[in-house]
Formats: C-alpha cells, sequence, structure tokens
C-alpha cells in the first residue's frame, strides 16, 4: 500500500484473531507495530515470535492504563500515525437474563475502549498534524441479531462515535469504522459448533467465513495513502451476508 512504509501504528487485540493477523500484515507493508492486549501470554507469545513488535499488557477499558500505555509507545517509537481499535469480546445472552455485569464489561471494552484509545490518539495526531484511526465495528451493529444485545448495542455505537469523531477531527485526522460479518477468529469458534459454523456459511452469499488476513488488508487499506478521501465511513465486508437483510434471520 502506498504511503505505509515507516508508518507507527498501535493494534489494540492483537494477541490473537484479526488483531494478530493485522499486526502481521502491518510488517509487512513496513509499518512499525506495537500492541496493546490484555492477554499477558498472548502478548508474551508476541514478544517472543516477533521481538520488533512492542506488546503490552492493557486493559482498553481502564482509561489511566490507557493513557501510560500511548504514552509509552510514543515515546518507543518516535510518534504515531495509525491507530487500529480491534479489541472487543463477545458472549450470547438473553436480553431478559442478561447479568448487569456482562453488560456493563461488554460495553466498557466495546465502547468505552474504543473511545479511550482513539481519544489518546486523536490528541496526539490532532498536535503533529494528522493520522488515521480505525474503529472494529460489526455488521451486528447495523442489522441486530437475537441474543447478543449487548455485543450489538456496543458496535453500533461504535459506528456513530467512528462519524462524530471524523467531524470533529477533520480535516487532519481520519476516522473510519470496519464492520465485518462472520470471521473465522478463535472468538468465532469458541461461540459456535461446527454444524453452527456450516449452517452460517450457508446464508453468506460467498459461501464462508472471511479469513482474518481479510480483514486485516482493509485495514492495511484505509490506513494507507490508497485512501486519503475516506472518512466517516463504515466499512462493510461481509462476503454479501446483509445485502438482502439477512443477517436478522
Amino acid at each position: 500500500m502506498r504511503g505505509l512504509s515507516g508508518k507507527r501504528a498501535i493494534v489494540t487485540g492483537g494477541a490473537r484473531g484479526i488483531g494478530y493477523a493485522t499486526v502481521l500484515r502491518l510488517r509487512e507493508e513496513g509499518v512499525r507495530v506495537a500492541v496493546l492486549d490484555r492477554d499477558a501470554e498472548g502478548c508474551a507469545a508476541l514478544r517472543a515470535e516477533l521481538p520488533d513488535v512492542l506488546a503490552l499488557t492493557v486493559d482498553v477499558a481502564d482509561a489511566d492504563a490507557v493513557e501510560a500505555a500511548f504514552a509509552e509507545v510514543i515515546a518507543a517509537l518516535g510518534g504515531l500515525d495509525v491507530v487500529f481499535n480491534n479489541a472487543g469480546i463477545s458472549a450470547p445472552g438473553d436480553s431478559l437474563a442478561l447479568p448487569a455485569g456482562h453488560w456493563r464489561r461488554t460495553l466498557s471494552v466495546n465502547v468505552d475502549g474504543v473511545f479511550y484509545c482513539a481519544r489518546a490518539a486523536a490528541r496526539h495526531m490532532k498536535a503533529r498534524g494528522g493520522g488515521v484511526i480505525l474503529n472494529m465495528a460489526s455488521v451486528s451493529g447495523m442489522v441486530a441479531i437475537p441474543d447478543y444485545l449487548a455485543y450489538n448495542t456496543s458496535k453500533a455505537a461504535v459506528i456513530q462515535l467512528s462519524r462524530t469523531m471524523a467531524l470533529e477531527l477533520a480535516p487532519s485526522v481520519r476516522v473510519n469504522s470496519i464492520s465485518p460479518g462472520y470471521v473465522l477468529t478463535p472468538m468465532q469458534e469458541a461461540e459456535y459448533t461446527p454444524e453452527q459454523m456450516k449452517a452460517l456459511n450457508t446464508r453468506i452469499p460467498l459461501g464462508r467465513h472471511a479469513d482474518p488476513a481479510e480483514i486485516a488488508a482493509l485495514v492495511a487499506f484505509l490506513a494507507s495513502e490508497e485512501a486519503p478521501f475516506m472518512t466517516g465511513s463504515n466499512i462493510v465486508i461481509d462476503g454479501g451476508e446483509t445485502a438482502g437483510g439477512t443477517a436478522s434471520l
């Protein structure tokens, strides 16, 4: 991608899944990458595999921890050009029986965490005159999925958060959200049986889950100088799932 080499990026939730795939893709593009993830073992494994990646154990729902981590990364990398707010959690639960703690934790990570990291990034980027913020949303923030009230709500909030910040930070900082459909990640495999995964594939026009690397490719494009006129957008990458409104079935 044009204009990515030499940039400095933070990927939250980068120890596995889409975040990990994005770390690999950005490194291929010549980007210096730091990871924030609450998974201490995952961070240790990442440091062992990729010694050039600065991996910090951080809970993005902790505002003070986020500020400290961003300060450490910016000092270590000499600046910050791109942030991919990918960290998120999900678990099914009937709305009427949803524990208050589950609701609060999902919103804390998926919304508060995105806000804290986007705000920390934006302060630095505005001061230096430019940057790109990419926030992980979901088709679940556009078309409701039964039994995922907290997750659906959190992802809808991320889309609006991204649009609002795009308006406030223009023209120097671009902000977009990305809304994948079903992606073959550890989180996805933990929630569905193989039989359920096959059933899901039958309602996706392309007939399969996305590979995390395919989402990472979109992140790289949006972060690069190939997308200089894109801000305030919610980019859907779902294999055609929502083209006919089938996500609510």
